[in-house]
């Protein structure tokens, strides 16, 4: 063996090749690695970007003295670069500055994180943000600035605004419903001549202004279709087959209170029907026509004509019928009310004025 030869065979050259191979295959083991950990961290970073993009929140970071250091979406009007550098006092309106950075600073201090909510003008309208506040830590746990998230709330704002708005219409309409409710129990008590005849005829009262309601809720209270409020106070007789009972006239819609107030008359009219005029026998014929109510002026005539009833006799007394159809109409509707006892059959005329019409939707 060769003097200075390294045992078995290897000269100083090859091992240090050998040795340079080898950390090559090292070097090159860990490349790898970290190019398949950089693409995975490319593949969550495009995920969160993605998540961002769809939604209505907006990421920041500011350091200590609150200047933008990344933003993920434009904000408050100004694009990302014009925000990078720049601070609160920069970007948020005047009326809004001072309390957001003061939590912020409060973050800063305590190291805690916080929330709040808070709205500004943004173009033609007030828009609703809500800002969570995270203190940001560097490895040895500084508090070097702050991450930010704002949520767009204006949607959900709005909606308990709504909410609250129809909470308050519910407690008016529910205060009227109960007024005309205990209106009603008192003259049917005024005119009911036992307790079972009180409560046949407030129970029957009480489902024509149900199917009323009906007819409102389903559109929302904006109004109720003329010809689905007769129809409606009219079912019983529509349905059979004798056909006592015609409806006809053009398609109309009536604000809530006429809606309510004339879906009784014609439950009064037609439970008169039954007990004394047309509807009473199996000849007899009740016709119900409107017009009119086509030009924003122009006022709904209705008739309600009975023929080959009995033969009708002169009133006698004022009634809860009456009342409902002539003084409530009159009153509530500002409506003209002609109840006529004609012997050969009831005849009402009811004109209806303009501003009791909504448009059909």
């Amino acid at each position: 063996m060769p003097h200075g030869t390294p045992p078995g065979g290897a000269t100083p050259g090859s091992l240090q090749v050998t040795q340079l191979q080898d950390e090559c295959r090292r070097l090159e083991a860990q490349v790898s690695a970290q190019a398949i950990e950089l693409n995975l961290l490319r593949a969550r970073f495009a995920r969160y970007e993605t998540a961002l993009r769809g939604s209505q929140v907006v990421v920041y970071t500011q350091d200590r003295n609150l200047h933008f250091t990344s933003v993920s979406h434009p904000m408050l009007g100004f694009s990302i670069a014009d925000l990078l550098g720049r601070t609160d006092e920069d970007v948020l309106p005047e009326d809004v500055r001072a309390p957001i950075v003061a939590v912020k600073r409060e973050a800063l201090a305590t190291g805690q994180p916080r929330r709040t909510e808070f709205s500004m003008a943004e173009g033609l309208g007030l828009r609703w943000h809500d800002l969570h506040i995270e203190p940001l830590r560097n490895d040895a746990g500084d508090i070097i600035g702050l991450t930010c998230a704002s949520v767009d709330v204006t949607e959900r704002k709005e909606g308990e605004a709504h909410l609250r708005l129809l909470l308050r219409e519910l407690t008016h309409r529910s205060k009227n419903l109960l007024a005309v409710i205990q209106a009603m129990a008192r003259q049917t008590a005024r005119h009911a001549g036992s307790i079972d005849a009180f409560l046949k005829h407030f129970g029957n009262r009480l489902q024509a202004l149900a199917a009323s309601h009906d007819l409102l809720v389903r559109e929302s209270w904006y109004g109720a279709s003329l010809n689905e409020l007769v129809r409606s106070q009219l079912a019983v007789y529509l349905d059979g087959v004798s056909q006592q009972v015609t409806v006809e006239g053009p398609e109309v819609a009536l604000k809530p209170e006429a809606a309510q107030n004339l879906g009784l008359a014609i439950h009064e009219l037609s439970a008169n029907a039954a007990r004394f005029g047309a509807l009473s026998v199996p000849e007899g014929r009740v016709s119900v026509e409107w017009r009119g109510g086509a030009g924003p002026d122009e006022a709904i005539e209705l008739d309600w004509r009975e023929q080959f009833g009995p033969r009708v006799r002169p009133r006698r007394k004022r009634g809860f019928g009456s009342t409902v159809i002539e003084t409530n109409l009159t009153r509530a509707l500002d409506a003209k009310v002609d109840l006529m006892f004609d012997p050969e059959g009831l005849h009402c005329r009811v004109v209806i004025p303009p501003s009791q019409i909504v448009p059909a939707r």
